[in-house]
């Protein structure tokens, strides 16, 4: 198991909370677990750290807002991003960790352009065709940043909003989208060297602040304003990137 300092081990217990938030409705403060763990662990080591976690809190999401999952779109979305895990995948074994840490950066900051330009234009994409050329391009681009840096949920829920799906059904469908996505990429990690006993360990320590994550993120959307507290994480996540790019 890795040696946290005290003041290590309250980042990932914190980190591991906010990746449960994520999957309880605060879908804006996604990107925060992905750089303390990167931060703590390697960014490359940390995406193997992150995936249990995620799927704990998968498993959550599921049981709680099941009836909401539109299948038709998870149906779509899920051979593209399949095969964009299996990109990512094989490009994770070519590059050292000097080349993936600007690599999650810039992923990252990607992705907080899209979930600022969301929350500035929600109706963005409003207008796009629901074209196999669009499912397609959007589900790769999700596949492989899931793959690489766990960090796929903006993209998704921007395609969720483009097609016009309610608030429950997004998060419904984000549920198991992210689910079955999740456990198909685990054989993946494993087989890079990402998924070990000792990672395990401590995924064992941190899936109870995972959980409480799940549930509390319900209770944090009703009594706080979601917009600023997005932009306070958002901000953060944008900042925390430019850190790994620039080393």
């Amino acid at each position: 198991m890795p040696h946290l300092t005290p003041v290590e081990w309250a980042l990932a217990i914190t980190a591991a909370f906010a990746a449960g938030l994520s999957k309880g409705g605060l879908a804006g403060i996604g990107l925060f677990h992905v750089l303390v763990f990167a931060f703590l662990f390697g960014a490359r080591e940390s995406t193997g750290i992150v995936l249990p976690l995620l799927l704990a809190a998968d498993v959550c999401a599921v049981t709680t807002f099941k009836q909401h999952a539109r299948w038709d779109y998870i149906r779509r979305m899920l051979p593209p991003a399949c095969v964009g895990v299996i990109l990512a995948a094989a490009l994770m074994r070519v590059i050292n960790e000097v080349a993936f840490k600007p690599l999650i950066g810039w992923t990252v900051l990607g992705l907080v352009a899209l979930q600022v330009i969301r929350m500035r234009w929600p109706d963005w994409m409003g207008d796009v065709p629901h074209t196999r050329a669009a499912v397609w391009s959007i589900g790769l681009v999700a596949g492989a940043a899931t793959m690489l840096a766990n960090a796929a949920g903006p993209v998704i829920i921007i395609y969720c909003l483009a097609v016009g799906l309610p608030k429950f059904e997004v998060v419904g469908t984000l549920a198991w989208f992210f689910f079955i996505i999740n456990a198909f990429k685990v054989p993946f990690s494993a087989a890079l060297g990402l998924i070990r006993l000792d990672t395990l360990l401590l995924n064992a320590l941190l899936v109870p602040a995972v959980i409480a994550g799940v549930f509390g993120g319900r209770w944090v959307l009703q009594r706080l304003p979601q917009r600023a507290f997005e932009v306070f994480l958002l901000v953060f996540a944008a900042v925390a990137a430019l850190r790994l790019i620039l080393g």
